[in-house]
């Protein structure tokens, strides 16, 4: 029993440290400058949070920043996980002439710096015409490198050598083992690695700012940016919109937690056998 609750201890630690963040920005949200800069600042939500929200909203196009930022990450969550979950099936189980040094190159590709790449990107994309379109940012997050070694090695763990021989031989196509086989028992990797791919497509700033223009086609990060501009900073203002802008990867979160939490767990599982 006391181990026991040492572990509970230990959790309810963790989650109150892991949700003090959101509080506080809650609590900041729901107050204005006056109450932030008294002697004892506020410890609990106040009043305020619909009124900045209503001001958040007069002052930014934050409704048109949302919904391209929901077009992006959607389309971005769905053809990464599909694209990634074929690529790591064949790099797991299909055998051809250098798979083992393209996969190499695929898992070099993650470790070069986005920062790095910015520029010859927006080259390319400027090129073809793309500039101040969805598709300049969509399509450069359709696949990634972490999300092939992700599906690659769950591939491994799920889809077993002896299965796929056995379906080529009772007269099954690549494209029928694949969709038949492979996906059913990817289905929960597939889930989570869209997932984190929608977090990271609506979080992301510095490419959406130099692909976008911030007054035609806003994102979310880049409109909240502009509530912070200026000689003077609302930060009630400010982590209002933040508050705003984190609701649907919050939402996301719980409709996914408990796949999450089954396939990390079944990873440590294998990891630990």
């Amino acid at each position: 029993m006391t181990g026991r609750f040492g572990q509970v201890l230990a959790l309810a630690a963790l989650v109150v440290f892991s949700l003090f963040p959101l509080y506080s920005t809650l609590v900041v949200a729901s107050h204005d400058n006056a109450d932030l800069a008294a002697a004892i600042p506020p410890l609990l939500p106040g009043g305020r949070l619909l009124d900045h929200v209503g001001e958040v909203i007069e002052r930014v196009d934050l409704g048109q920043a949302m919904v391209n930022s929901a077009v992006i990450s959607c389309t971005v969550a769905v053809v990464n996980a599909l694209a990634c979950t074929v690529a790591g099936f064949a790099f797991a189980r299909l055998r051809f002439r250098g798979r083992e040094a393209l996969f190499a190159v695929v898992i070099a590709s993650a470790m070069v710096p986005t920062q790095l790449g910015i520029v010859p990107l927006f080259l390319v994309v400027d090129a073809m015409g793309w500039y101040d379109t969805l598709a300049a940012v969509i399509v450069p997050g359709l696949v990634s490198a972490f999300g092939v070694f992700w599906m690659r090695q769950a591939c491994l763990e799920a889809v077993s050598t002896e299965l796929v021989d056995a379906s080529r031989v009772d007269g099954c196509s690549l494209a029928r083992v694949y969709w038949h086989v492979a996906l059913p028992a990817l289905r929960g990797p597939a889930a989570v690695l869209g997932m984190l791919s929608f977090a990271t497509s609506w979080n992301d700033f510095s490419w959406p700012l130099v692909a976008l223009d911030p007054n035609d086609t806003p994102t979310t990060q880049v409109v909240l940016s502009g509530l912070a501009g200026g000689y003077y900073t609302d930060y009630p203002l400010v982590l209002t919109g933040v508050l705003v802008s984190i609701v649907p990867v919050l939402l996301l979160f719980v409709l996914f937690a408990r796949k999450v939490v089954a396939v990390l767990a079944g990873g440590a599982a294998q990891t630990g056998r």
